[in-house]
């Protein structure tokens, strides 16, 4: 499958464990099979127009709002940008960013 189903799969499990959902959770509200979200979470397949409308209702968001991806970076890209950002702060602005990473950390929300 293409990179849609790969985003949609990723923002899709993302949402899910947001609402502290599990697959089998999720699959049983919105009337699949979990082996079938799996395929979905993973970029397998795409879900048919009713099973987004489903999704959608049952993790509380609107329909556009699964197809919000651009935040999903990984890896070498994630590091490409922070190495941007990083570079152009300026000392205070590179103290407060690594606070806030710190105070995530320690909180376990990362």
């Amino acid at each position: 499958m293409g990179n849609l189903s790969k985003q949609l799969g990723l923002r899709i499990k993302e949402l899910r464990k947001v609402k502290k959902l599990t697959q089998t959770q999720l699959a049983e509200r919105i009337g699949m099979e979990t082996t079938n979200l799996c395929k979905l979470e993973n970029g397998g397949q795409l879900p048919k127009e009713e099973n987004i409308e489903k999704i959608a209702k049952v993790l509380d968001v609107e329909i556009k709002d699964l197809f919000t991806f651009g935040h999903l970076k990984q890896g070498l890209e994630l590091r490409k940008e922070l190495l941007d950002i990083i570079k152009k702060a300026t000392d205070n602005e590179l103290e407060l960013y690594y606070r806030l990473i710190i105070a995530t950390k320690e909180t376990g929300r990362i």
